[in-house]
C-alpha cells in the first residue's frame, strides 16, 4: 500500500455543525476512517467503520455525501465501490431491525450566478484568499482544469449542505492522506481546515486516527507534514502591520511598518513588511546588501536566474549587493519579514520592473 506522505451561495447555516472544542467527535471520527479506507478500496475494513459510524450518529445522507465527495479526489471506482458496500451494510442492519435515520437531502442552490463564479467565491471562503488573481500554475497550464475544479468540486459539491466545510475538509484530507504523492494538495487543505474551524489539537488527532493504516515512516511522514503546516499558519502579527504601501514597485496589497532609520553612524534600516496572499515586490536590487528575516507565513525569494527560494518563518536569507531579486508571498497564504537594508550610504533600492504573472507561476 502506498501512502508516501499524509498527506458562496452556500448555506451558511450548515457551518454551523463545525465542533469548536478540542477534541474530534466520534461521527468526526468516522468520517475519517470511511474516506480513509474508501480511498483504500479496504472494503471488508470499511463495512464495521460503516456500522460505527452509524451508531456515532451519522445518518444515511450525510455517510452517502462523504462517499460521492471523495470521488473527486480518488476516482468514481472507488467511489462507487464504497457504495455499493455501504448498501450492504444497510440491507444487513435492515435484517436485523435496525431502523437508521434516513437525514436531510442537500437544499437546493437559489443563486442565479454562473457555476464557476459560485466556485471561485466559496474557493476564496476556503482559503481566505483573493480568487481575482491571473491563472498561473497547472491552471494557466490548462485552463479547462481550472473550470472544472470550480465549477464542479467547489460549485457542484462544496455547495451541497448535508456536510458542513470542516467535514468534507475532513473527507478530502483523509483521501489525499490515504493516496499518497499529493502533498502540496494535502498542505493546501490541511491549511483549509484551520480556516473553517478545525483546531491544531483536532488535527494532531486526525492524525492518530488516520495513521492506523500506515507504517512507521508514514506516520512520522504524516505528522512531520502536520507540523509544517502548524508552523506556516501561526499568525503572522508579531509587530503591527503598519500601513499599506502605495507603490508601483509591488504587485497586490502590502504592508509596511518602519522600526528604525539610517543614522550617521549605522547606515542601515529596517522594517516589517506583510504581503498578502500572491503578492510581491518589483525586481531590484540593494547597493549595500539586504537581509530579510521571515517572522510567519509561506513566501518566496528569487535572485535572477536562479530558482526561486521556499522561505518560511525562522528562516533568513542574505542578499548580496547589487543582486537584482524578488520577494514576497505564496499564493495561498500571508507573508511577513523583517528587511534590514544595509550600507544605506551606498544609496537606496533601485526598483525595475514588475514579477509577470507568468514568471511567478513558475514557482508553485
Amino acid at each position: 500500500m502506498m501512502m508516501a506522505t499524509i498527506w458562496s451561495s452556500c448555506n451558511l447555516s450548515a457551518q454551523d455543525k463545525v465542533n469548536s472544542g478540542q477534541a474530534l467527535t466520534e461521527p468526526q471520527k468516522s468520517i475519517i476512517s470511511i474516506a480513509a479506507l474508501t480511498a483504500r478500496g479496504e472494503l471488508q475494513s470499511l463495512k464495521p467503520e460503516l456500522n460505527k459510524g452509524l451508531d456515532a450518529g451519522l445518518t444515511i445522507n450525510e455517510i452517502k455525501e462523504v462517499l460521492v465527495h471523495l470521488y473527486a479526489y480518488c476516482g468514481f471506482p472507488r467511489s462507487i465501490r464504497g457504495l455499493q458496500t455501504f448498501m450492504e451494510v444497510l440491507e444487513e442492519r435492515k435484517v436485523k431491525g435496525i431502523n437508521d435515520i434516513t437525514g436531510a437531502e442537500a437544499s437546493p442552490v437559489k443563486d442565479n450566478t454562473s457555476k464557476y463564479e459560485r466556485g471561485k467565491k466559496v474557493l476564496g471562503e476556503l482559503t481566505k484568499a483573493p480568487q481575482d488573481r491571473p491563472l498561473s500554475g497547472y491552471n494557466a497550464f490548462a485552463p479547462v482544469i481550472d473550470t472544472f475544479l470550480k465549477e464542479h468540486l467547489f460549485a457542484d459539491l462544496f455547495e451541497r449542505d448535508v456536510l458542513t466545510y470542516a467535514e468534507r475538509e475532513l473527507v478530502t484530507i483523509s483521501v489525499l492522506s490515504s493516496i499518497g504523492a499529493a502533498e502540496p494538495m494535502l498542505r493546501s487543505h490541511l491549511s483549509i481546515c484551520l480556516n473553517v474551524g478545525l483546531t491544531p489539537a483536532q488535527l494532531n488527532e486526525f492524525v492518530d486516527v488516520i495513521k492506523s493504516g500506515l507504517d512507521e515512516d508514514e506516520a512520522e511522514a504524516a505528522q512531520a507534514v502536520l507540523n509544517e503546516v502548524l508552523k506556516i499558519s501561526q499568525p503572522v502579527t508579531v509587530f503591527a502591520k503598519g500601513d499599506k504601501i502605495k507603490s508601483t514597485n509591488f504587485t497586490g496589497t502590502v504592508w509596511l511598518k518602519m522600526m528604525g532609520a539610517t543614522d550617521s553612524t549605522m547606515h542601515v534600516n529596517y522594517g516589517k513588511v506583510t504581503f498578502e496572499p500572491g503578492a510581491r515586490t518589483n525586481w531590484h536590487s540593494h547597493p549595500g546588501g539586504q537581509i530579510l528575516i521571515i517572522t510567519g507565513g509561506k513566501g518566496y525569494y528569487q535572485a535572477k536566474g536562479e530558482p526561486a527560494r521556499l522561505l518560511r518563518k525562522d528562516d533568513y536569507v542574505e542578499i548580496p549587493p547589487n543582486v537584482v531579486h524578488w520577494h514576497g508571498a505564496g499564493p495561498d497564504s500571508e507573508f511577513a519579514h523583517i528587511a534590514i537594508s544595509l550600507n544605506t550610504d551606498k544609496g537606496g533600492a533601485v526598483w525595475g520592473q514588475p514579477v509577470t504573472d507568468e514568471e511567478y507561476g513558475r514557482i508553485h
